[in-house]
């Protein structure tokens, strides 16, 4: 099965760290490519985190071709067992990736995917369809012909809404200049709009517990700073994680520390409240209403997630699942009903394709609304992928992972110790390995009792994601 129009290119959406990862593998594989990065620089969105510590060591941040790559060039691997940051993965990986030969000359930065379509096609024509080139737009007008797309763009850029039900609570955007995306850097960039201020952060995530303990110890530091906790559940077991039994001692630092701050009166829960509207008051501040009851403060932050951008990719036929988000295939392995993040099977090029054959989603995106996804899983995407567009079924479909019995979601951060911020994107140390049997479809597999995989299922107490 050829899933590439030949004599062009491959198009890679996003010079993160997964669509690297896909850019060094297409390298290796000797395949042509061109990296579309929106940002000025390589892995934009990350750099806006740059403070945030990662749960993970250096040993899971890293992809195989990438450091093979890199390592023939003269590089050297941090320590493996070293929490990085976000600054640090691009800095010491990530910066010297995008600079090695193989690639420079393959990325276009300031270059944002506006859309993706066939070349004389719309979602409805089908006879010759496969054999037309991939069209893709760029938000400044010009245009690239593809000959199969790896969609790597994430979806940082893509928040939830405050809004309980989904959509934007009334009276949401004209409040819009108060509200904070997540993971504002509390303790540098962003101090002034905190200090001495008060501040609701929203979401239950480990992102949230992240905010909230930096404004914990800003409130140490700068009298006046106040920090109220908005949460739509009643129980938040789940966020303050085992303690000292914890798997993935970060994340049950985190919660330890996080619960004594709300025990203690220095974070104020407020539980139950699922926000219908947002106004701003008469002294300038906001109000958030759920029913009769009303959270006011200087600043907003929203930590409620993030959610795929479906409408670039419109005229593709796609097979999302009407839930999550993600391909029908996949959903069921990545339910965060019934997964944690590192219970999720492994997965590859079958479990990711589309009707549209040659365009792939992987990586965040690949996971639409589930916040289960591990930086390592998005690593074996790309591998698997760029494997079936060089026509390698046998290894496209020899998915392997090295993953926890129970994880962190891309969009959970926590605490590495009592001191240091925590972060995202990777698996703990204690890792059991589990793989897909070569040539079969892990859907069909995992359904016909072809795995075995130990899994642990997330309860209120026990569940890592958001």
């Amino acid at each position: 099965m050829n899933l590439v129009v030949t004599d062009l290119p491959v198009v890679v959406i996003g010079a993160g760290p997964v669509g690297l990862a896909a850019a060094a593998h297409l390298a290796e594989r000797g395949l042509d490519f061109v990296v579309l990065e929106s940002g000025p620089n390589v892995a934009a969105a990350i750099d806006e985190w740059r403070h945030v510590k990662l749960f993970s060591p250096w040993r899971y941040d890293i992809d195989s071709a990438a450091r093979r790559l890199l390592e023939r060039a003269g590089w050297t691997a941090p320590d493996l067992e070293t929490l990085p940051t976000g600054g640090d993965l691009i800095d010491s990986y990530l910066g010297p990736l995008a600079k090695a030969p193989e690639l420079a000359e393959h990325i276009r930065y300031d270059a944002q995917a506006a859309a993706v379509t066939r070349v004389g096609f719309d979602r409805l024509r089908t006879a010759g369809r496969e054999e037309a080139p991939f069209l893709v737009g760029l938000a400044d007008g010009s245009e690239i012909l593809a000959g199969a797309v790896i969609d790597a763009a994430g979806t940082w850029r893509r928040p939830n809404v405050l809004g309980g039900s989904g959509i934007p609570a009334r009276g949401e955007a004209e409040v819009a200049d108060d509200i904070s995306r997540a993971l504002p850097d509390v303790l540098g960039r962003d101090r002034d709009r905190f200090a001495g201020r008060r501040t609701a952060v929203v979401g239950a995530g480990h992102s949230a517990a992240t905010t909230l303990l930096d404004l914990g110890d800003l409130a140490d530091q700068v009298p006046g700073t106040e920090v109220v906790w908005v949460v739509r559940g009643a129980d938040q077991a789940r966020t303050y994680g085992g303690g000292d039994d914890d798997e993935l001692p970060a994340r049950g630092a985190l919660g330890s520390r996080l619960k004594n701050l709300v025990q203690s009166g220095q974070v104020e829960l407020v539980s139950s409240f699922r926000i219908e509207a947002a106004r701003r008051t008469p002294d300038g501040r906001v109000e958030l209403s759920a029913g009769e009851r009303q959270v006011v403060a200087d600043t907003v932050v929203n930590s409620t997630g993030f959610r795929p951008d479906h409408e670039v990719v419109s005229e593709l036929r796609l097979d999302l699942d009407p839930i999550l988000g993600s391909t029908r295939a996949l959903a069921p392995l990545i339910d965060p009903n019934q997964h944690s993040c590192g219970t999720v099977p492994p997965h590859g090029v079958d479990e990711l394709a589309h009707p549209e054959q040659g365009y792939y989603a992987i990586g965040a995106k690949s996971y639409g609304r589930a916040p289960t996804f591990l930086l390592a899983t998005g690593y074996e995407q790309a591998r698997s992928v760029v494997a079936a567009l060089a026509g390698d079924w046998e290894a496209a479909r020899d998915v392997q992972l090295n993953l926890p019995e129970t994880g962190v979601c891309s969009s959970n951060l926590a605490v590495a110790s009592e001191e240091a911020s925590g972060g995202c994107c990777g698996p703990a140390p204690q890792a059991v390995s589990i793989s897909a049997p070569a040539g079969r479809g892990l859907a069909t597999g995992i359904s016909g009792g072809l795995l075995t995989v130990t899994e642990t299922k997330p309860t209120a107490q026990s569940g890592c994601c958001s």
